[in-house]
């Protein structure tokens, strides 16, 4: 009885923060992307805030743990924070779990990231942990559960006409991109995936880029080892950063 009675709390507690968060959106001046369908108008970001406070709250212990473990391994901070653009091509900042260490040369510059990667923070992306404080973003407003991936602004100058429209909607904590090959795809086939998402929102490919994220995580698929950046077991290659591969 208990645990029910915990369970409808967090029900309620999700829903007021999705209705909050529905609201709030409906009164911001969107100017880049008008063709709004009833879900993605009104849906989306509703589900996006009541699933992942509820999920904030229902894996409080897990975040908590995960916290302990990686200011014991790696050191503080715990969460690496780091500037993407959003919507519009609004930078914010993105929390997600630090995964290496600050070790520095003798002249105090930082490692390499090959250098710096431990086996603790390749486990944590290999199951994606390390992506878990991304539902913060996404209960503020900064992501959406599914959308692009988020980028580096400094990538902003080498997008082509086309493939800036990748931020006319919020970016995703997974992604059509994601469960096609993530990164190990072209930066081309990338941004190819993302504008298919942008012209195709809708709650059934959601639905289906959720539920096949899912396997890919359950599997470890496509995940890009820091210790063997080049490559994987199968000699795919990693793209290199778009402002190195355009410039």
């Amino acid at each position: 009885m208990v645990l029910i009675n915990m369970l409808i709390v967090i029900i309620i507690i999700a829903f007021c923060a999705g209705i909050v968060a529905m609201i709030i959106d409906l009164f911001k001046n969107y100017s880049l992307h008008k063709s709004y369908g009833i879900y993605e108008r009104f849906i989306k970001r509703f589900l996006g805030a009541f699933f992942s406070t509820g999920a904030l709250i229902v894996f409080l212990p897990i975040f908590l743990v995960i916290a302990l473990f990686v200011r014991v391994k790696l050191g503080a901070p715990v969460l690496f924070v780091q500037k993407r653009v959003g919507k519009e091509n609004k930078v914010f900042n993105l929390y997600k779990f630090r995964t290496m260490t600050d070790e520095v040369d003798e002249n105090g510059d930082l490692l390499s990231d090959e250098m710096r990667s431990t086996r603790f923070g390749a486990g944590l992306r290999s199951l994606s942990l390390d992506e878990l404080p991304e539902i913060i973003n996404i209960i503020k407003g900064d992501m959406s559960i599914v959308g692009p991936r988020p980028l580096l602004p400094e990538y902003l100058p080498y997008y082509s006409a086309e493939e800036i429209h990748r931020h006319d909607v919020r970016p995703g904590l997974t992604g059509l991109a994601q469960i096609n090959g993530r990164s190990f795809l072209t930066w081309e086939q990338i941004f190819k995936y993302d504008l298919d998402y942008v012209n195709n929102v809708s709650l059934s490919n959601d639905f289906k880029i959720v539920i096949r994220t899912v396997f890919k995580v359950i599997n470890k698929e496509n995940i890009a080892d820091t210790r063997k950046i080049n490559d994987d077991d199968s000699n795919r290659k990693v793209h290199k950063p778009l402002n190195i591969e355009r410039q």
